[in-house]
């Protein structure tokens, strides 16, 4: 299969690459290539992307792309993320196929976790 037109990075912004790094390392277990001060990359988590040095932050309510991770344990990735800083802003719910929850990292991006 060709990787032609697919998608094959994403880049988010972030305030303090620091915490960054230990938040996705400790809950998702993520590792990063730093690429100066102002920018670190990650890999093999089912897209490559990176996160690069900005006041700014990604959220749906400003219209930013929602990016949602799948979870075996959604409960438990849940606890992790509280418990490394992150905050529930949108509670599980159920929809046809899964459920989910949205978070803000430390940094204030929002992502989702979902499960089937």
């Amino acid at each position: 299969m060709s990787d032609h037109h697919n998608i094959n990075y994403v880049e988010f912004p972030s305030n303090n690459l620091a915490v960054t790094k230990v938040f996705f390392s400790q809950v998702f277990n993520w590792t990063f290539i730093d690429y100066g001060p102002e920018y670190t990359a990650f890999n093999q988590q089912g897209i490559a992307g990176g996160f690069y040095l900005s006041d700014l932050t990604c959220s749906t309510k400003t219209g930013s792309s929602l990016v949602v991770i799948y979870s075996d344990d959604i409960d438990s990735t849940e606890r992790d993320i509280v418990e490394a800083g992150g905050k529930i802003i949108v509670k599980t719910f159920e929809f046809p196929g899964g459920k989910r929850f949205h978070f803000c990292d430390p940094i204030g991006n929002e992502y989702a976790v979902w499960t089937k």
